[in-house]
């Protein structure tokens, strides 16, 4: 009997070649991108998953209390230590201090080869807590001397090729030398831990003194977090309820007020306040949209099949006169859907496997279709088929099934009895407000990402290099370099800095004001720079004058925030006034006060800012250069670095690229719900193009009785117009407010964020219009060209 099932449904298909080609196009478009959803949201929740006793291992974060609470992934560097002495708690205990990009070298006689790689100060019971094998050596006495380094794989195989790793020696930011006395496994794709060199936390002191001192509870730096593996039977509350002991014996003045957190691991990867890459929203809200596209080429399969109801209805009545059953009937219908979503499923997963490398590509990460080892996506596939296969075959089937032979066999098949026009309108509504939700949501994010790139951020980011400094940078090699490089052809101005007035990079300060003794409730950003940093920027005086040329710390710029937080009714009051920070270590007055400008993202509000002479802070190069003959500038100023830093590596970056770096996770959604949005209207233009054949086929009678009558094409036209301009309309009263909703909230995340206008509506219900005339046009045009007397004849 399948066999026969069968056999009957590939003709049918076979001689339907347009409706076959359309229902296997849209649900091959939506299974592609179903796939591709699955396998990413699969992916990202399996992060960090495969360590013993994951449930019991935790990261310890600070959540900061001043005039607002911002978060941290870091601690105090002693803190581990002293939970580890005092407390039973944890089961093990490690401290990690990661620093991205570090400068490794090689030596062997007078070569020297130079590598960019992140390397971690690791105490041992990091290997103890995390499951990362060891091949060569012990991890639990690998890292116990100073000098000591485990290094992956890919990392031996990068420095040492083919030679054995073990006892072969490199040099830190050319200061410390470790000797190699571990290899790791090459850590899993699906781990946020991608160091490649791990050395012993015994050296930090030679690297930095202050991050490795048992003192060094006064501020926090985000290279140093600490994890724990609690002991069984311990809870969450019960440690956090011992934390804060450790503020009141260690910052009991401090208006930063700490709060430590544990933080459990599987919620590493997906808390942004704590820099997880991915939040779980996101993976949400991609697997609705892979919900929709299913859903929305269901809804085609279902408009299509029902069109054809009428070009075989006298096949069921045959079939029902001659001894067929209603079951029989259903059966034989969601035979052809089975063949029609196995061939989408077969064609979906060639479109899923030509489409991984980009989407690999685009999310960096590391995804691969293999059904033959992957269970769990086999057991989708096989899922979403037989789903699909029922959701979109089972009412069709029920349609023809039902069907009254005499009535089927006269050819007087009313529109109730193929389902009536209301359950396809109804389809054609939920596929447009679909298409609507998502381009008005395009919509939003390009404007929201225009506004972020276009708006004044309050200083000049165009044409300005961003030059890191070498490691070894004295105050006489940065001012000589300077000089030279302010010589070049092509540059106009030059500034030693910390940082960009937007960065990543924060120096953040708690100060006292005025003399007073206890420090102001909010943090201060401080931006060592030297008098030229005003000029090279941009920035713009608000009151006062510019700092003066000096190699320390003898006066103060603020921006306009600074004086607001300090209630002044005017910024000329800020004026002469004294400023203490970095522990009063650096202590002098206000000179100036700069118009306020963008530090951090536009998802931030602009912090107070002190920017004063520091050289010892200075670790970039603020170059403003002359983009008609960009390329060889930047070859001119390598040139003059290299010869100052023969050693290390040059690197540069345009100030805008990487300011746009702090929205690649909108970009990333923007060029997803684009990509989306255009597979979902194509699917609702073939569900609108499925409505309208139905209507064609409908009205072929009244078409020709209206030609023959004298009616003109425009008049026979509007029959199909008005119907799709109701449903579009109807479609859109539910959008727009679903899609408002939804957009205000995304924009909730953005302190200066852009206003939801009626145009964005607008324009979206016009470029719906749009598709779908062009969609009907076509098809109703070829329904009016008919010859009126073989319409009239069809009966």
């Amino acid at each position: 009997m399948l066999s026969s099932y069968m056999k009957i449904a590939a003709r049918n298909l076979k001689s339907n070649k347009a409706y076959t080609l359309i229902n296997i196009a849209g649900l091959a478009l939506g299974m592609t991108c179903a796939i591709l959803i699955f396998m990413l949201v699969r992916y990202h929740l399996s992060f960090d998953n495969f360590h013993a006793d994951s449930d019991r291992i935790y990261r310890i974060v600070t959540e900061q209390h001043r005039d607002n609470i911002s978060y941290q992934r870091s601690v105090p560097a002693p803190l581990g230590k002293v939970f580890r002495n005092d407390y039973t708690f944890g089961e093990k205990v490690a401290r990690i201090a990661t620093f991205e990009e570090s400068l490794i070298t090689l030596k062997n006689g007078k070569e020297l080869r130079k590598f960019k790689d992140d390397l971690a100060f690791a105490e041992s019971d990091f290997f103890e807590i995390f499951n990362f094998p060891l091949l060569q050596g012990n991890k639990t006495t690998a890292l116990e001397a100073p000098g000591t380094a485990i290094v992956t794989e890919k990392i031996a195989e990068k420095y040492f090729g083919s030679e054995n790793p073990i006892g072969k020696v490199f040099w830190f930011d050319n200061k410390i030398a470790f000797t190699v006395t571990g290899v790791l496994k090459d850590l899993p794709e699906n781990s946020d831990r991608k160091t490649g060199i791990y050395v012993s936390y015994n050296s930090l002191k030679a690297f930095n003194a202050w991050l490795a001192s048992d003192d060094s509870w006064g501020g926090i730096q985000s290279a140093m977090q600490c994890f724990v593996r609690l002991r069984p039977g311990v809870t969450v509350a019960e440690v956090e309820k011992v934390f804060p002991a450790y503020v009141k014996r260690y910052r009991p003045t401090s208006k930063n007020v700490h709060h430590y957190k544990l933080q459990q691991l599987a919620d590493v990867h997906f808390d942004s306040r704590y820099d997880g890459p991915m939040e779980r929203r996101t993976l949400w809200i991609l697997s609705v949209i892979g919900l929709f596209l299913i859903v929305t080429a269901c809804v085609n399969f279902v408009n299509l099949a029902t069109a054809q109801a009428f070009r075989r209805a006298k096949e069921v009545g045959v079939r029902k006169v001659l001894g067929g059953v209603k079951g029989q009937l259903f059966w034989q219908f969601l035979s052809e859907t089975l063949l029609i979503s196995t061939a989408a499923i077969i064609i979906a997963l060639v479109l899923a496997g030509l489409a991984l490398p980009a989407a690999n590509s685009f999310f960096d990460t590391k995804m691969s279709i293999n059904l033959l080892t992957d269970r769990l996506l086999l057991s989708f596939i096989l899922t979403l088929g037989i789903v699909v296969t029922f959701f979109a075959g089972s009412y069709p089937g029920l349609v023809l099934a039902r069907f009254q032979p005499i009535t089927a066999l006269k050819g007087k098949m009313s529109q109730a009895s193929i389902g009536g026009f209301n359950t396809r309108r109804t389809l054609i509504v939920i596929q447009f407000a679909i298409s609507q939700i998502l381009i008005i949501g395009m919509v939003v994010i390009i404007n929201q990402m225009r506004y972020a790139s276009q708006a004044d951020l309050g200083f000049n980011k165009e044409a300005i290099v961003m030059v890191p400094l070498g490691i070894d940078s004295t105050n006489v090699k940065m001012k000589t370099l300077k000089n030279e490089i302010s010589e070049i052809a092509g540059v106009e101005k030059v500034s030693l800095c910390f940082s960009a007035p937007a960065s990543s990079q924060a120096w953040n300060n708690s100060i006292r004001f005025d003399n007073q003794l206890e420090e102001v409730n909010f943090p201060t950003s401080i931006k060592a720079a030297d008098a030229d940093y005003v000029s090279t920027f941009g920035l713009e005086l608000a009151a006062g004058r510019n700092i003066f040329p000096t190699d320390s710390v003898r006066e103060f710029l603020v921006n306009e925030a600074f004086t607001r937080k300090l209630n002044f009714k005017t910024p000329q009051e800020a004026i002469g006034k004294v400023v203490a920070a970095n522990g009063g270590s650096m202590v002098a007055p206000i000179v100036g006060i700069v118009k306020d400008f963008h530090d951090r993202s536009f998802h931030e509000d602009i912090n107070a800012v002190a920017i004063t002479s520091f050289n010892s802070n200075y670790s970039e190069m603020a170059i403003k250069v002359n983009l008609a003959n960009v390329k060889n500038t930047i070859s001119a100023i390598e040139k003059t670095w290299t010869a100052k830093y023969p050693d290390q590596i040059f690197e540069s970056q345009f100030l805008d690229e990487s300011i746009a770096r702090f929205y690649e996770t909108e970009e990333r959604m923007l060029k997803l719900i684009q990509v989306f949005s255009f597979i979902a209207i194509f699917i609702g233009a073939l569900g609108l193009y499925g409505l309208v054949s139905f209507m064609a086929a409908q009205k072929t009678k009244e078409i020709g009785i209206r030609k023959v009558l004298g009616g003109s094409i425009f008049e026979v036209l509007w029959i199909f117009g008005k119907e799709f301009s109701t449903l579009i309309l109807i479609a859109f009263a539910i959008a727009a407010p679903v899609a408002w909703w939804v957009m205000n909230g995304w924009l909730e995340d953005f302190k200066f964020q852009i206003k939801i206008d009626v145009w964005v509506f607008a324009l979206t219900l016009a470029f719906t219009f749009l598709i779908a005339l062009i969609t009907v046009f076509y098809r109703a045009f070829k329904a009016v060209q008919m010859d009126p007397v073989k319409s009239l004849r069809s009966e």
